[in-house]
């Protein structure tokens, strides 16, 4: 195989970043849903977020150390993920989880599509 036909082979990495939240005790419902609208609607917003999927822990095992929420974001490669971060639509998300926000949970992690 030459040089070319493995750069034609290579697959497109994509970057997973998963962050799992725990609300204040003294957090709605209400407000958490609209959380979740806001969290979701950024997939729309910045460019190279692929996909926004999550909700609420229904794990029966117990093992979610008090974290309540996961969502995972798909992006579509490294640079999309350091736009996204600093991205304003991103930080007025952020602006407006700190004040419900007890504890909160990041990991990322390179995938192949």
């Amino acid at each position: 195989m030459n040089k070319l036909s493995l750069k034609t082979n290579k697959q497109h990495t994509l970057v997973q970043h998963i962050v799992c939240f725990k609300f204040l005790t003294n957090t709605s419902s209400d407000q958490v849903k609209l959380l979740e609208q806001s969290f979701f609607a950024l997939q729309d917003k910045i460019p190279g977020v692929l996909k926004i999927d999550g909700g609420e822990n229904n794990s029966p095992e117990n093992l979610n150390k008090g974290l309540t929420h996961c969502f995972i974001i798909t992006f579509e490669d490294e640079d999309a993920r350091a736009n996204y971060l600093p991205h304003p639509k991103h930080q007025e998300f952020v602006d407006q989880l700190k004040p419900i926000l007890e504890d909160v949970l990041v990991i990322d992690f390179n995938s192949q599509n």
